[in-house]
């Protein structure tokens, strides 16, 4: 009996563990076929809670974790990109859209895994596309998952001997909140709901628990999957933790409803069943269904109630990087072109603002290697790139036709400067990702070569600043202060460079450390162009 119980574990475990990683598998090949549209899709289409539901459900079937649709979505709220209401319409959707793995393991395809697996490997292995390439990653995960099953499966065979288990699944029959116990922890400890759905209809196809004794794990695996968006949100902005909140509060009622009415809810499976002629896994299959979809349906009235919930309970001023525009109204451009030129001014400054925010946390990045600043800056990063696309679309659709000869000046004037602004988001993004190689590979700078940086860090973000106060205020005399503060920039990264060379040459410094001390400043110096380039606009000296 020793040897079986080793042999029944291992084989659980094992497949538990190809579960999970087909899981994971599948959903990254579906991701990348998505490509980055996963974001836009979401920011786009969630106009309202109702639409929110149905990019919850698409974006979780295409990656395949409920949790992953949450922390997208909490990384939405922290940014600004999207309200409280409109989350948590994406994460009643991401419920339902994580039932469509139970109704895929439903599909009994177990006996043909390893050959879908050959399939999938093959596309990966042979072809040099990147769609085939991710088509066989889908297919492979595909695959796998099945495998997992059969193994996890396998390895459950012989507890049906055993007298604890047939103990438990009895209790858990008579008492409904134990299996709701279980399916929570087992889901904490797993993190994915689909892997305990998938066990439960293994379970539950063998005869080893009964409809009533599955029903609550199943209600049960539906609070544990909130775990992940707790952990997502930990350190995280308050709207996100708002998020987070919403999606245990919005699933522990659920679970107590169900609880309430679960006679009617397993007589309802059992007469779906006789009309459908279902199988075992897919009665589960649509058990899980059908509890998602009327807990939304059930609680989507309440989604100002809960929002107004959560606030109280998670108080605090939210501060959000709005990624949005603020200003471009569109009526403007054919009414009023002058009055669009401003708006688009206003836009232009805000944006400065934020590339000023960004060089700040790269700064602190450097300077506390705390993760947090690196997010931070990150997300400026993208505002700036969201708000260049925005902007430069506005002024393009400005007609030419219908302003002056010195409006078309400052026409031109605003499309330079909102590429100048971009580019010094582009030049902090690389600082960042020169801090990130210095932190991975345990590089170490010097004092003075600290000293260095933090001086020259200082003049910039002093530069940079300038520059947008002397566009918003159309001042000459600031627009000089930035050239002259931009040509100390220039002496600043010559000088260090060379008392750089000397350390290295005196043996103080290594050639890797230096490598990234040259290049930070070197970025710092193309900044200084951008925000000279944004003050000779102002000086009306620009030459391109």
């Amino acid at each position: 009996m020793e040897m079986n119980w080793q042999e029944m574990l291992f084989e659980f475990l094992g497949g538990l563990g190809i579960f999970l990683f087909a899981i994971k598998f599948m959903g990254d090949g579906l991701q990348k076929a998505a490509g980055d549209r996963l974001r836009d899709i979401i920011d786009r289409f969630t106009t309202n809670p109702f639409m929110g539901v149905l990019v919850g459900i698409l974006v979780t079937v295409l990656i395949q974790s409920s949790s992953g649709t949450t922390v997208i979505v909490v990384g939405l709220v922290s940014s600004g990109f999207m309200t409280l209401r409109q989350a948590i319409g994406v994460i009643m959707g991401a419920n339902i859209g994580t039932t469509v793995t139970a109704f895929i393991i439903g599909i009994d395809v177990g006996e043909y895994a390893l050959p879908i697996m050959a399939i999938g490997a093959f596309l990966i292995f042979f072809f040099k596309k990147n769609t085939l390439k991710n088509l066989g990653e889908v297919i492979f995960g595909f695959g796998g998952l099945f495998l997992g099953l059969e193994l996890m499966s396998g390895g459950m065979k012989p507890l049906r001997e055993l007298p604890a288990f047939i103990d438990l699944t009895v209790s858990m029959s008579e008492h409904a909140t134990l299996g709701v116990v279980i399916g929570t922890l087992f889901t904490v400890v797993v993190q994915s709901s689909s892997a305990t759905v998938g066990i439960l209809q293994e379970l539950y196809s063998t005869g080893l628990v009964d409809l009533r004794a599955a029903l609550p794990v199943l209600f049960g695996d539906n609070i544990g999957t909130t775990i992940t968006a707790v952990l997502a949100s930990i350190g995280a902005s308050i709207a996100a933790k708002r998020a987070a909140a919403t999606h245990v509060l919005f699933n522990v009622l659920g679970t107590v409803v169900f609880l309430v009415i679960i006679a009617p809810f397993t007589m309802y499976i059992e007469w779906l069943t006789g009309v459908l002629g279902l199988e075992e896994k897919m009665q589960i299959a649509f058990a899980h269904g059908s509890f998602n979809v009327l807990n939304t349906v059930l609680q989507f009235p309440l989604i100002g109630a809960w929002a107004w919930l959560v606030t109280k309970l998670i108080p605090g001023e939210e501060v959000t990087i709005e990624f949005k525009p603020k200003h471009l109204d569109p009526h403007f451009i054919e009414q009023s072109p002058s009055i669009a030129l401003g708006q688009a001014k206003e836009e232009i400054l805000r944006m400065g603002e934020f590339s000023v925010t960004g060089l700040k946390e790269t700064y602190e990045y450097l300077i506390t290697s705390n993760k947090k600043h690196a997010e931070t800056a990150y997300q400026v990063e993208d505002a700036l790139n969201n708000l260049d696309r925005k902007i430069t679309d506005y002024l393009v659709m400005i007609p030419a036709s219908n302003i002056s000869s010195a409006e078309s000046q400052s026409h031109r004037e605003l499309m330079d400067n909102v590429r100048d602004i971009e580019r010094i988001g582009d030049h902090f993004e690389n600082i960042i990702e020169l801090i990130d190689y210095k932190e991975s590979n345990r590089l170490k700078l010097t004092s003075d070569g600290m000293d260095n940086l933090t001086e020259m860090f200082t003049l910039t973000i002093e530069t940079v600043s300038k520059a947008i106060k002397a566009l918003d205020d159309q001042d000459n005399e600031l627009a000089r202060e930035v050239a002259e503060k931009e040509d100390l920039l220039d002496k600043m990264e010559r000088k260090f460079r060379k008392l750089h060379i000397n350390r290295v040459n005196e043996g103080i410094c290594s050639g890797q450390a230096g490598i990234v001390f040259v290049d930070i400043i070197s970025n710092l110096e193309r900044i200084g162009d951008h925000a000279v380039n944004i003050a000779e606009s102002v000086l009306g000296e620009r030459v391109d």
